[in-house]
């Protein structure tokens, strides 16, 4: 993409503590939500989706800060997929549900990207490793009916920078966000961070009603002890303007 065609900034912010736990599943599940002009990225020939925890900081919209609006957690359920654009090869995140607690931004999310964003109770727990304290633990939650879902990792020491080549890289650097549209096209907006540091999970939880939040489908699956489990230490991201493929 040259810099002349590189679309707006729509949203900037800070991504912080995102909790990770990566789940193989059965790419047939997966195969119906891939957007058109996209195919599903495997990792070591494995379909993997990701159920993600993070912090949103100082959150504008063009540039814009909304009140009440800076500061919230996110929970979401991703899978990755590729696309070749004139020999580069973009790899991306389609995500299956999107948990925030504010209606306005899930409002907006549909609207804009049609990504499929539903407003729930939200809270979370922050503990990090201290040299005093060497074990920390980061916590999601959110509410559905009257039960608390959880999303949890247990961390150690200090972070540290993945090998390029390695799981964590494959899952944190994917810097495309694909959507698939009503009228069967794909929006296509890419998402601008450095490389992020990483704690592998000594312990990992995940509590919560699967077929009630993402569909019977994926009970099987996230029912299962996860095939990776860490927490990236984040930083302040850029998500540009989507279009249509």
């Amino acid at each position: 993409m040259s810099k002349t065609t590189i679309p707006s900034r729509f949203l900037t912010a800070g991504w912080h503590y995102l909790v990770m736990q990566n789940f193989e599943v059965d790419p047939a599940i997966l195969l119906p939500r891939v957007p058109t002009g996209t195919t599903l990225d495997l990792w070591e020939g494995k379909a993997l989706v990701s159920m993600v925890g993070f912090l949103f900081k100082r959150t504008r919209v063009k540039g814009i800060p909304i009140p009440f609006h800076l500061n919230f957690e996110e929970i979401n359920l991703r899978f990755y997929v590729r696309r070749e654009v004139d020999g580069e090869v973009r790899r991306g995140v389609v995500f299956v549900k999107e948990i925030v607690p504010r209606a306005a931004i899930a409002f907006v999310a549909r609207v804009v990207y049609n990504e499929n964003y539903v407003a729930l109770p939200t809270r979370h727990q922050l503990q990090l490793p201290t040299s005093s304290a060497p074990v920390g633990h980061v916590a999601y939650e959110w509410r559905t009916g009257e039960k608390w879902n959880r999303l949890a990792a247990t961390i150690k020491g200090e972070p540290y920078l993945a090998s390029e080549d390695s799981h964590e890289s494959f899952i944190t650097e994917h810097y495309w966000g694909y959507a698939a549209q009503p009228d069967g096209s794909t929006v296509e907006y890419q998402v601008e961070h450095p490389r992020w540091n990483a704690w592998n999970a000594v312990e990992s939880e995940f509590d919560c009603d699967v077929g009630g939040v993402y569909g019977e489908e994926f009970v099987p699956f996230l029912s299962s002890k996860p095939y990776s489990a860490f927490v990236a230490d984040g930083s302040d991201i850029v998500v540009r303007s989507g279009r249509k493929m």
